[in-house]
């Protein structure tokens, strides 16, 4: 044998497979160091690490469904998405995702899956009945999020803005209450950013067919373990809306109506979490891949000042919050948690709720970029490229802050949903899409998770 025949160059689906190896394998190491270190020390501060989950092996009422509605996507998904027409498509994606969460939830049983996520001990419910006065509550929020101060709020309620509490306050007031009709309206409209996504996807595309190869990878998200029933599921809701709203407005639809609501949603995400802030460096990107970025801008700011003047007018203080939050962070697990650890092993809780077909997708999408870096926002693909690595750099700053260590499959699902479009970049979608479904599938009748 010559051993100075030069070898052949991998193909691009080699390629793709040696990134979702090396993925697998960070996932791998995180499993097993991440066991090690939380039976020597505990100070993982999860069961099943990366994941806040427990080993568990079931099934429920839910895998029928789930099974069910994997393999209609698989089989039927690309070429449905391909012969839909726009308004079906939306609606198909919607009603699609609808099924593929509530079969996920419901593997659990109703009570464990749906009803019982957001009425435990940290979360948001326990605090709906301390909002009876909501102007007096909120003067008084700062107040209580230390954990050494009196009737400190639950962990959850402390680490976020009132905003998100008040949404099940809302609720309350109108008579769903409870963890049932909290958990409905989490998968409800947390899977409608799906939709959203894919009206983004559309306009930024330049109307090409690239939207269609991204539905059913929307569809079929391993994260859709999470979207029902965590709260964050609605965040993301919230926050491709925003996203999408801007998408259209500086691609010229109705600039002034869609940019002053696309502002409204992005001073909306400041109230939820502190950490969608970092959403600017998703929507700055879509104002570099506009054609029209600067008519929207007005409209876009008077709209994002609402909430802000809203809030503060009632008293809520949010740099003061933000900096007392930083203080109960390092209180509790947050104190705990090794930097160390989590700085690279939240990007394996990423890999598991994008799952492999979006860690070959970005690979693709990087490789366009690098190689149209003269001209990134004229052809469709690069132009996907560019919004799927922004929204993987702000996953990127948070993972560095230090303030998301562990329980990142919930935290960063409105980061991690505009990253599973890169999947349309890749030849061969059935294969891919199978692999999503068997991921999500795995997580969820093997693990019991935490939302």
């Amino acid at each position: 044998m010559n051993r100075d025949l030069p070898r052949p160059a991998p193909s691009g689906l080699a390629r793709d497979l040696h990134v979702v190896a090396a993925a697998g394998l960070l996932v791998l190491a995180a499993v097993l160091i991440g066991a090690r270190i939380q039976d020597r020390h505990g100070t993982l501060r999860v069961n099943w690490p990366p994941l806040l989950a427990d080993w568990a092996p079931h099934a429920g009422p839910g895998t029928p469904a789930a099974l069910t509605v994997a393999a209609a996507v698989v089989a039927y998904g690309p070429a449905l998405a391909a012969r839909l027409s726009w308004r079906p498509l939306l609606l198909t994606v919607w009603g699609a995702s609808l099924a593929w969460t509530w079969s996920l939830a419901l593997v659990d049983g109703w009570s464990r899956g749906v009803a019982e996520q957001l009425t435990s001990t940290h979360e948001y419910l326990r605090a709906v009945g301390r909002f009876r006065d909501i102007p007096a509550a909120l003067r008084d929020f700062t107040g209580h999020i230390l954990l050494d101060t009196p009737d400190n709020w639950p962990a959850h309620v402390a680490g976020h803005p009132p905003g998100a509490t008040l949404t099940f306050v809302v609720l309350d007031r109108i008579g769903l209450g409870g963890g049932g009709w909290a958990g409905a309206f989490v998968i409800t409209v947390g899977t409608t950013a799906a939709v959203a996504i894919l009206i983004a996807v559309r306009r930024l595309a330049d109307e090409s067919p690239t939207h269609t190869a991204a539905a059913p990878f929307l569809v079929l998200a391993p994260a859709a373990v999470w979207v029902g029933t965590s709260a964050d599921g609605f965040f993301t809701a919230v926050t491709a809306w925003a996203v999408a709203l801007l998408a259209l407005a500086v691609t010229g639809h109705r600039p002034a109506w869609t940019g002053f609501g696309s502002g409204l949603l992005f001073g909306l995400t400041m109230y939820l979490s502190y950490g969608l802030t970092l959403f600017a460096v998703i929507g700055a990107a879509v104002l570099l891949l506009g054609t029209r970025r600067l008519r929207p801008l007005p409209y876009l700011l008077a709209g994002f000042l609402v909430m802000p003047v809203v809030f503060t007018a009632l008293g809520f203080d949010w740099w003061e919050a933000y900096r007392l939050l930083v203080t109960r962070y390092y209180q509790g697990a947050g104190g705990v948690r090794p930097y160390g650890y989590w700085i690279w092993a939240n990007l394996a809780c990423a890999v598991l709720i994008t799952g492999p077909a979006t860690v070959a997708g970005l690979r693709r999408g990087g490789g366009l970029l690098l190689r149209d870096r003269a001209r990134p926002t004229r052809a469709a693909a690069p132009r996907l490229g560019l919004l799927f690595l922004s929204a993987l750099l702000a996953l990127l700053i948070a993972d560095l802050s230090g303030m998301s260590k562990a329980e990142t499959e919930r935290i960063w699902l409105p980061f991690a949903f505009w990253l599973l479009p890169a999947g349309a970049l890749l030849p061969g979608p059935r294969a891919w899409l199978a692999g999503q479904a068997v991921l999500a599938l795995l997580l969820n009748h093997l693990l019991l998770t935490g939302w």
